[in-house]
C-alpha cells in the first residue's frame, strides 16, 4: 500500500534531501571542537619546545604534542570524546596525510635519490622478514589464528594501523582481531617514538656504530610502525634524520598495494575454486592505494625545480609543522593505556618479539645493505 505525503511534508523532505546532498563529509560544527582541542595542544607543544631543557631531553614539538595528548587522553578527554571525536579523527587521519604531502617541500628529488636503491632493498627485506616472522610466530610459538598473526604482521611490517585496516577486508577478519592488532601497533609504535632518539644519543656517546644521521633516519623509517611515529622519532633526532626517515617510510608505505595483492592471491589459493573466483572479482575493490605517498613524491619533485618563492615555501613548511603537530596531538588523545588489557597476553608477546626484531634485525639489515650497496 502506497503512502502519499501531504504537499508541505514533501516540500520539507525535498528541502532536507537537497541539504543532505550538499553536506560536507565532515560537517564543520561536528569537527570544530576536536580541531580546537588538537590546535590548543599544538600551541602548548610549540611554546614548550622553545625551552632549552626540554630540547636537551630530545622532546621536540611533535613529541610534546603526543605526550600532552596522551596525558589528556587518559584523564579528562573521555568526558569530551562525544563532542570531540570526529574532529580528533579528522586531525589524526586527514591532517596527517596533508602534513606528509606538504612535507615534500622540505625535500628534493636529489635527497630521495640518495635513499634510492638501498632504501628500497632495506624496506623490502625488513617488510618481508617481519611479516614472515609474524606468520611463523603466530602459528608455531603463540598458537594464534592465521588472521590475527597476519594482521599484527601487516601492522608491524608496513605502516601500522593503516596496514591493519587495509588488510582486514582482504582477509575478511573479525572486528575483534583488527582491534587487537591495532592495539599492539599503538603500544609498541608509541614506545619507538621515545626509544629511537634515545638509541641515537647512546650511540653518539658510546660510539658503537659509525652511522650518520641520514642513515639512522633510513633505519627509523624502515622499522617503526606508523607514519606519524616515524615523523616524531625522526624529528627527535635531527632534520637530516627526519628527512631520510620520511622518505624511507613513504617507500615502505607504497609497498602496501603489492603486499595486499600477494596476500589476496595467497588467500584465494587456500579456498575452494568457487570462493577463489568470488575473491578474484573483489580483489581490486579490497585494495586501497596509498595516494598520499604518491602526492608526497610529486611535491618533492615539484620542489626540486625551485619554482615557488622562498617566502611561500617557508609559509607552507610552517603550516606543515602545525598540521603534523595537530595529528600528533590527536594520536596522543586516542592512545589509551587500556589497550594493554584489550590486546591480551599472547598477541602482546608476539608483537613485542616483532618489535625487538625490528630494532635489532632491522639494524642488521640496514648495516648489511648499506655495506653492500
Amino acid at each position: 500500500m502506497s503512502h502519499v505525503l501531504p504537499e508541505h511534508h514533501r516540500q520539507h523532505q525535498a528541502h532536507g534531501n537537497a541539504q543532505h546532498k550538499f553536506m560536507l563529509p565532515y560537517p564543520f560544527g561536528r569537527v570544530l571542537p576536536g580541531l580546537v582541542l588538537t590546535a590548543a595542544i599544538t600551541a602548548l607543544a610549540l611554546w614548550l619546545s622553545h625551552f632549552d631543557l626540554l630540547n636537551s631531553l630530545g622532546l621536540s614539538a611533535l613529541t610534546l604534542a603526543i605526550v600532552i595528548g596522551m596525558l589528556i587522553g587518559n584523564t579528562v578527554y573521555p568526558l569530551a570524546r562525544p563532542r570531540c571525536a570526529e574532529g580528533v579523527n579528522l586531525a589524526k587521519q586527514k591532517l596527517l596525510r596533508l602534513g606528509i604531502i606538504l612535507y615534500g617541500f622540505k625535500l628534493t628529488f636529489t635527497q630521495i635519490a640518495d635513499v634510492g636503491a638501498s632504501g628500497v632493498v632495506i624496506d623490502l627485506l625488513t617488510l618481508s622478514s617481519t611479516f614472515l616472522l609474524a606468520c611463523w610466530l603466530g602459528k608455531r610459538v603463540f598458537g594464534l589464528d592465521n588472521d590475527t598473526a597476519m594482521l599484527i604482521g601487516a601492522g608491524s611490517s608496513i605502516c601500522g594501523a593503516a596496514a591493519v585496516m587495509a588488510t582486514e577486508p582482504v582477509l575478511k577478519a573479525d572486528a575483534d582481531k583488527v582491534t587487537v592488532a591495532v592495539a599492539t601497533v599503538v603500544i609498541f609504535g608509541t614506545a619507538a617514538i621515545f626509544l629511537y632518539p634515545w638509541l641515537w644519543q647512546l650511540n653518539l656517546h658510546y660510539h658503537w656504530l659509525e652511522i650518520t644521521a641520514s642513515r639512522f633516519g633510513i633505519y627509523t623509517g624502515s622499522t617503526i610502525h606508523e607514519v606519524a611515529q616515524v615523523v616524531a622519532a625522526g624529528h627527535g633526532v635531527s632534520p637530516d634524520a627526519e628527512n631520510a626517515a620520511v622518505i624511507a617510510k613513504m617507500l615502505r608505505v607504497m609497498m602496501l598495494a603489492p603486499f595486499l595483492l600477494l596476500v589476496s592471491l595467497w588467500k584465494s589459493r587456500r579456498q575452494p575454486q568457487t570462493a577463489a573466483a568470488t575473491e578474484g572479482k573483489s580483489l581490486w575493490s579490497a585494495i586501497t592505494l596509498p595516494w598520499f605517498a604518491l602526492w608526497f613524491i610529486g611535491v618533492a619533485a615539484f620542489n626540486t625545480f625551485g619554482l615557488l618563492p622562498q617566502s611561500w615555501v617557508h609559509f607552507l613548511l610552517t603550516l606543515d609543522t602545525i598540521l603534523l603537530a595537530m595529528a600528533m596531538a590527536a594520536l596522543g588523545l586516542t592512545t589509551h593505556f587500556s589497550a594493554l588489557r584489550q590486546a591480551g597476553v599472547k598477541p602482546l608477546m608476539m608483537a613485542a618479539v616483532l618489535f625487538i626484531w625490528l630494532i635489532v634485525g632491522g639494524a642488521g639489515i640496514n648495516l648489511l645493505v648499506q655495506h653492500l650497496l
